[in-house]
């Protein structure tokens, strides 16, 4: 991202650029080596990374990360979706999608809409090739601050937990259907645990297993200290009658919410445009990107205020085009300026009207 400090840097050393071509009488057409290295740098610095930004803000936001898709509101370019899960997801340059929390960066599984969730996998989480081998690994966590948030659909599961610390007791039945109504113990008779997701024969070597569900990143923290390490299930529905309608699999199931505006309802209709919901990255006011440029309403209405260009697309495209627009007029100032000096000799060519 540009920052107004870089702008500075390139401000600064245009303005040592152009004292250079003065005093060494550079013209734009001039072949002396020293002359044309000086140009390139000022070319290199404005015209190139302008004419980048121009080629990037032809391109309206990216509607997949390999083949995952990516859909209002959720989005993997600054100024896209929703300004509330800005910066959340991130594509790499292989197609692998990512999913930010503070406790790091995490493999993107699927995306559903339909059931707004999002499903992760921790690598450092135990598998069932694991076995009796526990790693060291860290607590999962959730920016508060978000939109997001983990779902009750998820079980953790923890193993070889110290009997000294941790309340470890089987509960009834009951509690796996309505564990609010339990204690907060870790349930050693979980099906889970007498059932683990696609290897019920992994603990072989004895070690225990038990059902709990932290309420609080704390508390996962705590579990984790006394545990030797732990696993998350969520329960998948696969759209049969209860009640087998949903199987466990390995992930952390993260439940987010589709905000629905009558701004991005129209945006959207194909009837008003067929736009796309997004956003301005410095005000975060709500904008409609359209082929020809960003409305504040939808790209068909004929009273709305259009943005030239797509600020807010990309984020930083703003500086970086002022700071574009300074390079260049220097440069074309600087020219107009040896061009009103140079004298005319009736096509004469003296030592002061040279060109090289």
């Amino acid at each position: 991202m540009v920052t107004q400090s870089n702008i500075s840097k390139k401000l600064s050393l245009t303005n040592m650029l152009i004292t250079l071509l003065r005093t060494r009488n550079c013209s734009p057409i001039s072949v002396n080596g020293s002359c044309l290295r000086i140009w390139f740098v000022l070319i290199s610095l404005f015209i190139l990374p302008f004419l980048n930004i121009i080629a990037a803000q032809s391109s309206l936001c990216r509607t997949s990360c390999g083949d995952i898709p990516i859909n209002y509101p959720l989005s993997i370019d600054d100024g896209c979706g929703s300004p509330y899960y800005r910066h959340m997801l991130v594509c790499s340059d292989t197609g692998k999608l990512e999913f930010r929390a503070p406790s790091g960066r995490y493999p993107v599984q699927n995306i559903s809409y339909s059931d707004p969730h999002i499903l992760v996998s921790d690598p450092f989480m135990w598998k069932c090739e694991d076995g009796d081998n526990f790693r060291p690994n860290r607590p999962f966590s959730l920016d508060t601050s978000t939109h997001f948030t983990l779902s009750t659909k998820n079980d953790y599961l923890f193993f070889n937990c110290s009997e000294k610390d941790v309340i470890i007791e089987p509960k009834p039945i009951f509690c796996e259907r309505f564990p609010d109504r339990c204690d907060s113990s870790c349930d050693s008779a979980s099906y889970l645990c007498r059932h683990l997701p696609g290897c019920p024969m992994a603990l072989n070597g004895g070690s225990s297993c038990c059902s709990y569900y932290p309420k609080a990143v704390e508390s996962l923290r705590l579990m984790l200290r006394y545990c030797a390490s732990y696993t998350s299930v969520y329960w998948r529905a696969i759209g049969v009658d209860p009640p087998y309608d949903q199987v466990p699999e390995y992930g952390i199931r993260v439940d987010f919410d589709i905000p629905v505006t009558t701004h991005c309802l129209q945006c959207e209709d194909n009837l008003k445009g067929g736009g796309t919901c997004g956003f301005e990255t410095q005000s975060q006011k709500f904008v409609c990107m359209c082929e020809k440029g960003n409305a504040t309403t939808y790209c068909t209405d004929p009273g709305y205020s259009r943005h030239g260009n797509r600020i807010g697309l990309i984020a930083g495209t703003t500086t970086v085009s002022v700071a574009g627009a300074v390079g260049l007029g220097a440069g074309v100032w600087y020219f107009r300026k040896l061009r009103a000096k140079a004298p005319v000799a009736c096509g004469v060519q003296s030592n002061e009207n040279r060109l090289f």
